[in-house]
């Protein structure tokens, strides 16, 4: 048996390029035709910015988000780790709104 598939033009030129397309195969509602449907990925994301570098750990800046991550030893106990993450993330907010202050001038 044999099908014709619809491929729109650019993902020929795609894989004229020498690239690997992914996508699936759908039966088209209006005309019954079967196409084929690339996936849509966003290949080119910015990295993630470091807003401050912590001790043990580290306050970044994405699009959309702050992230604040903190690794402290259990040995310490519980008291001490609860003083540190908490010193480690009012050092973050502080370079954060200097940050704001330096960006705002």
């Amino acid at each position: 048996m044999k099908k014709f598939v619809e491929i729109p033009f650019e993902i020929l030129e795609r894989l004229d390029e020498g690239k690997c397309v992914e996508g699936s195969l759908r039966r088209d509602e209006c005309t019954g035709k079967v196409t084929f449907r690339a996936y849509q990925r966003h290949r080119h994301q910015r990295p993630d910015r470091v807003v401050c570098q912590l001790e043990n750990g580290w306050l970044k800046e994405s699009a959309q988000r702050y992230k604040f991550y903190n690794s402290v030893k259990k040995d310490l106990g519980r008291r001490v780790v609860d003083v540190v993450m908490h010193r480690e993330l009012k050092t973050a907010m502080q370079a954060l709104e200097i940050e704001e202050i330096l960006n705002n001038v």
